[in-house]
């Protein structure tokens, strides 16, 4: 996929933040290098798209991956999201829950977290060829090595199937990571304070009943 004049390649730095995606409240707590960026992109598996429709809010939950400079995700070509979204501007999110923050107050109980704001204008991708290499790239980024496996995709699918996508000139990260924070004095408080891990883990595969016998289950890429 070409990279458009302006836009950060693959991995350097997005440089300033932009007046809209710039951290005010906790900045430190913001981050507006690629690599940040990439890396939390790439752990993500669902995303959030947020866009207005007739004056009406929408956040719609999709399947995101990274491709390069482009945050991509797909949708069924008769969506609201896939007939209107082409030139119209967007806000993408994802993020990951690291730990649970328990502290010994109400106020001070908290998440360590990662998450990724990305604005932009949403654009659909055109041409057989440019879609397939999209899909393959999301089937890949779930599953690596699968895609060449796979039966080949329809017309029929193909015409059935929307893929659209915005660059990461404009995007920021915002990470906590600092763990339990109390006010002096609380630690003394009788009530447990800490940290619960919270971590997505891949459960036992349960093949339908044509998979051949002794075919093992591919592996799932997890955050």
């Amino acid at each position: 996929m070409s990279v458009e004049a302006g836009t950060p390649r693959d991995g350097e730095p997005a440089g300033s933040p932009s007046d809209r995606t710039r951290l005010r409240r906790k900045p430190k707590r913001g981050h507006y290098d690629r690599a940040t960026i990439d890396a939390i992109l790439d752990a993500a598996i669902v995303g959030y798209v947020g866009w207005v429709r007739a004056g009406q809010p929408y956040v719609t939950p999709v399947n995101v991956w990274r491709a390069g400079d482009r945050l991509l995700w797909h949708a069924s070509v008769a969506s609201g999201m896939a007939l209107e979204l082409d030139g119209q501007p967007v806000c993408v999110t994802v993020s990951h829950v690291d730990s649970l923050v328990l502290a010994r107050s109400a106020t001070n109980h908290s998440l360590d977290y990662r998450s990724v704001m990305a604005l932009g204008t949403a654009h659909r991708l055109a041409g057989d060829a440019e879609i397939d290499a999209a899909l393959e790239g999301l089937v890949e980024s779930l599953f690596p090595g699968r895609w060449a496996g796979l039966r080949p995709m329809t017309d029929a699918e193909r015409r059935a199937t929307a893929v659209l996508w915005i660059d990461l000139s404009e995007a920021s990260a915002k990470v906590r990571d600092s763990g339990l924070i109390e006010d002096p004095g609380d630690e003394t408080w009788p009530a447990w304070g800490g940290v619960i891990p919270v971590r997505l883990v891949r459960g036992e595969p349960e093949p339908d009943a044509f998979v051949p016998e002794g075919m093992p289950a591919p592996e799932a890429r997890l955050p």
